[in-house]
Order: C-alpha cells, then structure tokens, then sequence
C-alpha cells in the first residue's frame, strides 16, 4: 500500500536511504545528515511537482517512493526499499515487485501521467532487469562524477501504453 508521507514519516525515510544497500546504487552515496534530510524534507514537502510516498507492507513501513519534476502529464521516479528489515523477513523479492507495481500504477493512474521517466545506475543489474519486466526501456548512458567516484548513469522511461497492467511478473 502506499499512502502520502508526513512530517512523522521524515526519520523514518532517512534512516531506510541511509541503509548501506540502498546508498550503493545512489548517485548520492554518502550518508545523509540530520540537516541535509530536514533540509531536503522542508524543500521537498511543499513542493507542487513532488509526492512522496511511503509503501506499507503489512503494517510495517518497507519502502519510499519519490516523484519529482512532475508536470502533469510527465514525471520522474526513484524507490528504496527496508532493505534491511526485508531481508530479514525473506520478503524482499514480493516487496519489491509490489512496490514497482503499485508505483507505476499511482503514476499513470492517480498522477495521470503519459511518460514515467528515472535512472539507474550501470553496475545495479538486479534493478535493470526488474526495470525491463515492468517494460521501462533504457536510454544513452551517461558517465558522471558523483562523491568522488565515477559512476554510469542509464535513463530510463516507461510509457503509460506500454505498463504491464493487471498482469503478474
């Protein structure tokens, strides 16, 4: 289930992004600060083209979903998930498809939008193939400086017409 986050939810979703897995495959990959995230959450809350969502897995908070520089009818994405908590409880896996499910769906379907656009990073094939189940298509590559390390960034983009709906994966 994903519902709108609140201020309550804002120590919360920093300690998930700040989880070692979920830094790995970030452009930003340092740990976020208390002032940084409070920064970024007095920015981000009041922002028109933003959602932030959290993703309940019975009962218990398992993941973030982020929409920015939306603008009606296009709008990018990003999610991490409790990815210690999950795979403590052999639920990874199910959450995760769950999350791009009902992710995709909250953009097309409530948000409206014709074009979900985000980016992964090269080395994170895990997410590339589950990025290619739900039918998203990689765009050109692009190699950046981020934290003092070179990583390579691949965009992404998924259509409304082209979605897995109402269909396993």
């Amino acid at each position: 289930m994903l519902r709108a986050a609140t201020e309550n939810d804002v120590g919360t979703i920093r300690r998930l992004r700040n989880q070692q897995a979920n830094r790995d495959v970030s452009i930003t990959s340092h740990e976020i600060t208390a002032d940084e995230h409070a920064a970024w959450w007095a920015k981000t809350s009041v922002d028109p083209t933003r959602r932030v969502l959290i993703y309940t897995r019975d009962g218990t908070t398992a993941g973030v979903v982020n929409f920015f520089d939306l603008d009606g009818t296009t709008g990018a994405w990003g999610f991490f998930l409790d990815a210690d908590g999950l795979a403590e409880r052999g639920e990874t896996l199910p959450a995760w498809i769950e999350i791009m499910r009902e992710a995709t769906a909250y953009a097309f379907d409530e948000l409206g939008l014709e074009l979900l656009t985000g980016e992964v990073l090269e080395h994170n094939t895990v997410v590339r193939q589950m990025n290619r189940r739900f039918r998203f298509t990689e765009g050109t590559p692009e190699t950046l400086s981020a934290g003092g390390r070179e990583i390579t960034v691949i965009p992404i983009s998924l259509r409304k017409q082209d979605r897995r709906k109402g269909q396993s994966t």
